[in-house]
């Protein structure tokens, strides 16, 4: 006590990476400190001289420069007296000046947390978790003692990132989640710190001699082991001397500044951009809007970006106040408008927030200004009791509440701000949550479902455990009051659980699993809570419980989509999910595969993603799709986007899709169907049937939401009503043709104006302390900057008519000049190191995108003429229209010097020579000690300047990279350039942070060409139509001074062929076949290599083929060529056998025809296709070869006797053969100008002085026939004397095949490409096969041909693929496709000398296939995969019941057997909706079996059809109808009748009734699609849910089909009707032990018995359930309707009558005709 200790201290942090050659930034601080101890455990510190210097540049070259001004700054509240706390070797309570800033007394904290010292006597070596500037970390210490010499060696270590309470803050971080279970190796940001303390000691004390500490923070961007930028940061104490005198006590009062951990205050305030020095506020606020607006009209766009966020930064700092001031200097300025309030958003300070609040409250925002800023103003507004307490007057404010748009912005804006607030706390305020549960309390009582989904919503965002309760009471599984509430509101509920599943999994899991198997909710709510479960990542026990429920699952909906859910799980990747992927991956085994072939029409999961080990990242693309009973598409639709990186998960963006009842929008409406009869009979035989329920109505609604960071931001909902509002708001009618018109008088006024939009995209910080004191922060902040500037003028002749219809402007001309100028910027600024506002040191890149052009052009619009024709200007001046640049710098910046920052390019401009060739230095740390405070460079950092020099030395000259692409079009005077330009450091290393750090500059632009006529402009005229041929004709003789007059057609024709030189197209065809029939007949596969040139002496069997397809008729002469075709093939198969294995089949000779021969080649071979017969033999020959050898056999070559097409691809069974066919089609193809006309002409062209324009026209024909279609395209040169063309031409045969070619170059001869698409035979399995062949292309085309290829056999290795080595011809490319099943497919791609293949690759959804044919067997000769496909596809949405004999096929398949009793009327299938549109009964003649008869209500007509006297009646509303003339009918909506085939056909689509076919022994029924899920009857109810078909009228699930069918039995009555049956409730008459009691049991559905007077004749065992009572009480067969909804107790099997014998009884004379009603 009473000494003073001198020591020296010297600290350094240098920010870079470990690379050699690579210039760094750093800070160097060096001091003399003085300690002094004035009591037990009191102690005075004060520092003398301490200088702060600053490093930016290469190593060693470039030295520490001192900052003279910055280090008089610090000095000034350094070198004032410090006192802390200090007890064995625990430094305590620290006591600084009150005006001292933070960042000094954090340096003081950085010196004396190396003197924090854990020292246990009775053990040299320990862990413990110990306190220190970056909070309480696991601690390893080891002591090494030397009694001898009484010195003492003391080493710690800290593992930074095992700390149980760290230092450490996150901004704008909120949304993204970390995984707590995840291992630490994997992240991305790893940190320790080792300190060295040597200690003399006697009997007097230990005296600290020295202490070293060095902490490395290794940050790792995309997680590459070998690449991460370096924070070293190293300190030296050394004892200089001993004074006797004591420091002075200090003159002012020192406040506790709390212990060693960090504190966070100033630094934050500095964002992460160049360094900002405030001093006049205002003035600065004022100056930097004015030139942030006037470098954004001066098109500065990258300094408008970084003053506004200077501008955001500024906004932070000032008071309500003056932003006040501000803006009424600026509110009229309608320029600055939206920067200050995109500025005043991305502030988020509570004082921004009231600023926005008092403007929406006094309408000075106008409402599309307040719908833009609100949402960003809470998300970007930092979450604290002030600015929560502005929020929520945001919810009552009447202004807000008047606007439905701002009103739920406010209401899922405040949410999400709860959700960020409680997220920092452990507990969150139950104020905080009232005002949502007071609007859910709200809207409950007054039944408003708007609310009660705002209300949920905004919950969700919260995410709040606390809010459970309040969410329950809107699920019928937990309150009753919430079963008649709209099931969008149940799913919007349990859609509410998700965010809170984060905090309380269990509970969430506990109650979506309840949801999840409560079969009475609708399937879409139970889908959704499946959704929820999962998310809350279930073990494998409740995993598999969801499983087994799934095997006795009723509703197919939920099936199939927790099967896929499960199924897409299960194949994840991602770290964060493999247990549950494991439990998924178990549980789905126990399922049935049959879930997984359900069709279309089911619910389904799709999942698309990928997870990189390596770099630790990925991302999964989700669709749920779910779909409900009443439609056939997808009802709700929600998609998500998640990505994951370094153990942290986001939800980037979900949009979801809800729809309900569209089928009404579409149908024809206004139709009175509740004013028909029919109509009223459903109401009255709806009574007749127990329990029965017509469906409740649906009106129309589309709603959707979209969410963003996992937080919904806005939801819309649309019914009808809501449009009708819409339309009255804009219009005031709500009829569409006003709107319109008001549209299109708009549009004629102009459009004029400049729309500017800024944004700051986000803030990220993170920041931790360093043991030297200063914050290290890995920061990144954007902005963006959206700008259009037009001008249209828009001129329409003749005007609008008052009585305006749509259809008049299909007569108009339109006169269009339009000026418009839009611009895009986008600029990303991150930074790795010292960010303090007083200073910043570290690594700096910059990246930036934009995008610019100019459109200005007139346009000219002829509607009755289909002409357009639109004029621009050429291009005088060089423009940029987008461009991508980058850059990382060391930066090095200071508040005191803010203009002289110090910036260097991390790569040297000069070329770094090899260690070779310079002279060899020992290291000079190891020559000398103590040589690191010479240095001063980290040793970490340092390594790289030691590593070897042959990579560097061997890169050093590629690490420059400039390239420009451009593409001239000399003939419109412009032409397009990419340029590159980039300098990074993958020269060092490869990988992708070496790559970022450099410089890169890519940019499109768009140049001027020197031509040798001036350009007046350019022209682009399209002409559709008739006048298509005159326009091109017109064009061509613009130049000519000869008038012509109008020609006749064949004038036309052969001028229009002239002109696009069709006839040197056609005549170089011929050439072309010629030749190539010489080449064909000396092909050798052998000869021929890889993308081979086009001057190969030999070409291949497909590179002769590139002409268009003429596959519609046969050449003279075809038996001799048919001769040739077998010569060759004999040719060929000597040869490729003569080289084959004796492994190898060997080569056919000949083509069968209608023989049982089977057909063979050589592996070398196999590509081409065959002409095989015998269906048999083909298949046994193929069932043992493997999958790359089977032959694909084209559907028209399927069949003895039938003829090969001709074609642009081979199909013959050798290659030469293959030619041949080629050459044909090639030598005359149909040119279709000959037979038909253009339908389009499009002519681009530059306009010179003096000089005949320039340019290209088009021209476009079409042939449809039956069994083809054919679309030719031609585009030439009109500059003279240019002959380069292009010629396209495609054609579908038969549906079976597409063909197409392209040819381009001189008269389209340079370049030629054909494709081709058949479908066929693979073995036994349908396929489609696509092949591309070539005949020369482009050089450009191989270079990346080649590259593909290289490429090739690594990525089928990483996919899974089998690769093969084999010949195949070397200018043909094939891929074939099999279907082996409708979820699986055979993938088989062949390449000149490379095969890839696969098998039972899963398809993400079965195929459509034809019903009730195998998948092996082969498809009939009219089988193809295009219509099949299709048809398939709309067949599979159609709704189909027949009735045929005793068979009945419901809507959804089902197939069963019922013999209906005679004469007894069934209800087949009604219209169960609330419109009842139809009704259709059946019953069975008593005269003969398999006769029927049908009753049709429809509207006010009743048509009967029934079998007399062997003939076919029909009779309508009781009037006898004659066959043969087909009846329409009057009434508003459409019906016919009329004859097909040997019955009568009824179609009445606007009642929902598509056809009905009858002939007296068969039935079919088709109903539209739009009554998914509205009928019932004996047909089922069409929605797909066949567990579910046997429903009875009362919804009870009959025990088997023949009660399922005598269910809809109409009654009639008894005196007057022919049916004799009706339902009555059983009773079983013997005893029953129910219970271990007696008992007598009574059923709960009636069961079929005679009528009172009627004895049964025929009987029928059932099955039916009963309800038992104890044997004693008095319930009695009359209280039938409670016994349909008693429980059921026990089945029995009872009889029930079909046919009865009747006694004559005598009826009344007047009693009425028997009804069915």
């Amino acid at each position: 006590m009473g000494k003073t200790y001198l020591y020296g201290y010297e600290s350094v942090i240098m920010h870079g990476l470990p690379d050699r050659d690579l210039a760094m930034a750093g800070v160097r601080l060096t001091g003399k400190l003085e300690i002094s101890r004035v009591s037990q455990s009191n102690h005075l510190l004060q520092i003398r001289e301490p200088k702060l210097e600053e490093h930016n540049g290469f190593w060693p070259m470039d030295p520490f420069i001192p900052s003279l001004r910055l280090s008089e700054t610090i000095a000034t509240c350094l070198s004032q007296t410090f006192k802390f706390e200090y007890t064995e070797g625990r430094v305590g309570s620290i006591f600084a000046p009150e005006d001292c800033p933070i960042l000094c007394t954090n340096l003081v904290r950085g010196i004396l947390n190396m003197m924090q010292i854990t020292i246990k006597k009775s053990q040299n070596v320990y862990e413990l978790q110990e306190a220190g500037i970056e909070g309480i970390c696991q601690t390893r210490y080891i002591i090494q003692d030397d009694s001898k010499s009484h010195w003492a060696t003391i080493s710690k270590s800290k593992d930074l990132t095992n700390c149980q309470e760290k230092a450490v803050k996150n901004v704008g971080m909120s949304y993204i989640r970390p995984c707590p279970t995840c291992s630490p190796k994997v992240r991305n940001i790893k940190g320790m710190v080792m300190f060295t303390y040597k200690m003399k000691y006697d009997d007097s004390g230990v005296s600290l001699m020295s202490a070293t500490s060095e902490q490395v923070y290794q940050i790792s961007p995309f997680n590459e082991p070998n690449a991460a930028a370096v924070m070293e940061a190293r300190q030296e104490l050394s004892l200089i001397g001993v004074k006797r005198t004591p420091i002075s006590a200090p003159k002012t009062q020192l406040q506790n500044q709390g212990s060693l951990r960090y504190h966070f205050s100033g630094e934050l305030l500095q964002m992460p951009i160049p360094l900002t020095r405030i001093k006049n506020s205002d003035l600065q606020l004022t100056e930097t809007l004015r030139q942030l607006v006037q470098n954004n009209e001066k098109g500065d766009t990258k300094e408008a970006s970084t003053k506004f966020l200077q501008m955001v930064q500024l906004f932070r700092v000032v008071t309500l106040d003056q932003i006040e001031a501000l803006w009424l200097q600026f509110v009229n300025e309608l320029s600055y408008r939206p920067w200050f309030l995109s500025a005043i958003c991305a502030a988020g300070a509570t004082d921004t927030l009231r600023f926005l609040k008092q403007k929406i409250h006094d309408e000075k925002l106008n409402i599309w200004e307040a719908a833009a800023t609100l949402p960003l103003a809470f998300h970007f507004v930092t979450p604290n009791k002030q600015t929560l307490e502005v929020a929520s007057t945001f919810l009552t404010c009447p202004q807000i509440q008047k606007v439905l748009v701002h009103r739920i912005i406010v209401y899922l804006g405040y949410g999400s701000m709860v959700n960020k607030y409680c997220a920092q706390t452990l507990l969150c305020p139950n104020q905080l949550l009232q005002p949502l549960h007071d609007l859910a309390t709200e809207a409950t009582s007054k039944a408003d479902a708007k609310d009660m989904s705002l209300a949920l919503k905004a919950i969700g965002n919260a995410g709040e455990p606390a809010s459970i309760k309040r969410i329950l009471k809107f699920l019928p599984t937990f309150s009753s009051a919430a079963v008649s509430l709209p099931s969008r509101i149940h799913a919007d509920a349990v859609l509410a659980l998700r965010k809170i599943a984060r905090k309380d999994p269990a509970k969430v899991r506990e109650i979506t699993l309840q949801v999840f198997m409560d079969n009475t909710l609708a399937p879409n709510v139970r889908m959704t809570a499946c959704v929820v479960l999962f998310e809350t990542k279930p073990a494998l026990p409740m995993v598999a419980a969801m499983a087994s429920s799934l095997l006795t699952e009723p509703s197919l909906q939920v099936a199939s989509f927790t099967y896929s859910h499960m199924k897409a799980l299960a194949v994840g990747r991602i770290p964060q999910l493999y247990k549950l992927s494991s439990a998924c991956n178990i549980a789905i085994k126990l399922l049935s595969p049959r879930l997984d072939r359900l069709s279309y029409r089911y619910s389904k999961v799709i999942h698309v993603g990928d997870y990189s080990s390596e770099y630790q990242a990925g991302a999964i693309w989700r669709f749920y799709l779910m779909n409900s009973p009443s439609t056939m598409f997808p009802s709700d639709i929600i998609t998500k986007v998640r990505g994951y990186y370094a153990n942290t998960a986001t939800d980037i963006i979900e949009v979801a899709l809800r729809s309900q009842s569209l089928a009404k929008l579409i149908r024809k409406q206004n139709i009175p169907f509740s004013e028909y009869d029919t109509y009223k009979t459903l109401k009255e035989l709806g009574k007749t049937f127990l329990g029965w329920k017509e469906l409740p109505p649906e009106d129309p609604l589309v709603s959707a939401y979209i969410k963003v960071l996992g937080q919904e931001i806005a939801f819309v909902d649309i019914d009808k009503d809501a449009i009708q509002q819409i339309m009255m708001h804009l219009t005031g009618s709500s009829d569409w043709q006003p709107v319109v018109k008001k549209v299109v008088e708009e549009v004629q006024r102009g459009i004029s104006g400049r729309w500017t939009l800024p944004a700051m995209v986000g803030e990220l910080r993170h920041i931790v302390p360093t043991v030297v004191g200063v914050p290290l922060e890995l920061g990144l902040c954007g902005a963006a900057v959206a700008h259009t500037a037009a001008d249209v003028d828009i001129q329409m002749s003749p005007p609008l008519s008052d009585n305006f219809r749509p259809t008049q402007l299909l007569e108009t001309k339109m006169d269009i000049h339009a000026d418009i100028r839009p611009k895009a910027y986008f600029h990303m600024i991150a930074m790795m190191g010292i960010n303090t506002q007083y200073f910043q040191s570290g690594l700096e890149f910059h990246a930036e995108f934009s995008a610019n052009t100019t459109m200005k052009f007139d346009a000219r619009i002829n509607m009755k003429e289909k002409n357009l024709k639109i004029e621009t200007l050429p291009c005088h001046q060089e423009a940029e229209l987008a461009a991508v640049r980058s850059e990382v710098y060391a930066i090095s910046r200071n508040m005191q010097e803010a203009d002289s920052e110090k910036k260097s390019q991390l790569l040297p401009k000069g070329e770094v020579p090899g260690i070779s060739d310079q002279p060899f230095q020992p290291p000079e740390r190891s020559s000398r000690p103590g040589s690191w405070k010479q240095s001063s460079i980290p040793s970490v950092i340092s390594k790289g300047y030691q590593q070897g020099s042959e990579e560097a030395h061997h890169h050093s000259a590629g690490r420059f990279y400039t390239r420009v692409f451009c593409k001239k079009f000399e003939s419109l005077g412009c032409s397009t350039c990419l340029s590159l330009k980039s300098q990074n450091s993958a020269f060092l290393r490869n990988t992708y942070l070496h790559k970022l750090v450099g410089k890169l500059d890519a940019k499109i632009t768009l140049k001027p060409v020197h031509t040798d006529a001036d350009i007046d402009k350019i022209e682009l005229e399209i002409q559709a139509g008739s006048k298509a041929a005159s326009k091109i004709i017109d064009v061509a003789s613009s130049g000519s001074k000869e008038e012509e007059e109008t020609s006749p057609y064949e004038d036309i024709k052969a001028k229009l062929k002239k002109i696009l030189g069709i006839e040197n197209v056609f005549t170089a065809s011929n050439k072309t076949r010629r030749r190539t029939k010489r080449i064909n007949r000396d092909y050798k596969t052998a000869d021929t290599g890889l993308w081979a040139e086009p001057s190969a002496p030999h070409l291949s069997s497909s590179s002769s083929s590139a002409a268009a397809s003429s596959a519609d008729g046969k050449e003279p002469g075809n038996d001799h060529k048919k001769d040739e075709i077998r010569q060759s093939g004999k040719k060929r198969g000597s040869k490729n056998s003569s080289r084959s294995s004796s492994g190898r089949r060997s080569g056919s000779s000949s083509v069968s025809s209608a023989s049982s021969k089977v057909c063979s080649s050589s592996q070398e071979d196999l590509s081409g296709d065959r002409d095989c017969s015998g269906h048999s033999e083909y298949s046994k020959q193929q069932v043992t070869l493997p999958v790359y050898q089977f032959w694909f056999k084209p559907a028209d070559e399927q069949g003895p006797g039938r003829e090969i097409l001709n074609s642009s691809i081979s199909s013959s069974s050798s290659s030469a053969a293959s030619d041949e066919g080629i050459s044909r089609a090639m030598s005359q193809p149909k040119f279709l100008g000959d037979s038909k006309p253009p339908i389009l002409a499009a002519v681009l062209r530059a306009i010179h002085k003096n000089e005949q324009p320039t340019g290209v026209q088009l021209v476009l024909y079409t042939d449809t026939q039956p069994w083809r279609s054919r679309i030719q395209v031609f585009v030439s040169s009109i500059t003279r004397p240019s002959r380069w063309k292009l010629c396209a031409d495609a054609s579908v045969i038969n549906y079976r095949k597409v063909s197409g070619s392209l040819k381009w170059g001189k008269d389209c001869q340079d370049y030629q490409i054909a494709t081709q698409i058949a479908t066929g035979q693979f073995a036994v399995y349908p396929a489609m096969q696509m092949k591309l062949e070539w005949l020369t292309v482009p050089s450009i085309v191989r270079t990346t041909a080649r590259w593909f290829y290289s490429l090739l056999p690594g990525v089928a290795y990483v996919l899974g693929y089998s690769l093969r080595q084999q010949l195949s011809p070397s200018h043909q490319a094939t891929l074939v496709m099999a279907l082996t099943s409708p979820r699986t497919c055979d993938v088989v791609f062949k390449l000149p000398e490379l095969t890839i293949y696969n098998r039972a690759i899963r398809l993400p959804l079965p195929f459509p296939s034809r019903p009730g044919t195998p998948v092996s067997t082969l498809p009939s000769s009219d089988w193809n995969v295009f219509s099949q496909a299709t048809l398939s596809f709309i067949e599979s949405f159609k709704a189909h019941c027949s009735v045929f004999q005793n068979t009945i096929t419901t809507f959804n398949g089902v197939e069963f057997n019922y013999s209906m009793p005679a004469n007894c009327y069934h209800v087949l299938v009604q219209d169960c909706s609330p419109e009842l549109k139809f009704l259709v009964l059946m019953k069975r003649l008593e005269e003969s079996a398999d006769l029927t008869a049908i009753n049709v209500r429809l509207a006010s007509h009743e048509v009967d059809m029934y079998v007399s006297n062997g003939l076919i009646h029909l009779k309508i509303n009781g009037v006898q109808a004659p066959r043969d003339v087909p009846y329409t009918s009057n009434s508003d909506a459409s019906i016919l009748i009329s004859s097909e085939e040997e019955g009568l056909a009824l179609k009445a689509p606007d009642y929902g009734i598509d056809k009905l076919y009858y002939d007296g022994h068969r039935l079919k029924i088709q109903v539209a699609f739009w009554m998914a899920g509205k009928t019932c009857g004996i047909c089922g109810k069409y929605d797909a849910e066949k567990e579910r078909e046997y429903q009875m009228p009362s919804g009870y699930l009959a025990k088997d089909a023949v009660s399922f069918g005598q269910s809809w039995i109409i009654s009639e009555d008894s005196c007057a009707g022919a049916c004799k049956l009706q339902r009555k409730f059983v009773k079983i008459e013997k005893a029953v032990g129910f219970e271990k009691m007696a008992a007598k049991c009574f059923s709960v559905e009636p069961v079929l018995r005679c009528v009172e007077g009627c004895s049964a004749t025929e009987t029928v065992p059932v099955s039916v359930g009963f309800h038992c009572v104890p044997a004693d009480s008095a319930p009695s067969l009359e209280r039938q309707l409670r016994l349909g909804q008693k429980s059921e107790d026990v089945v029995s099997s009872v009889p029930a009558h079909t046919a009865c014998s009747c006694q004559h009884q005598p009826c009344p004379a007047s009693a009425p005709a028997p009804t069915r009603s």
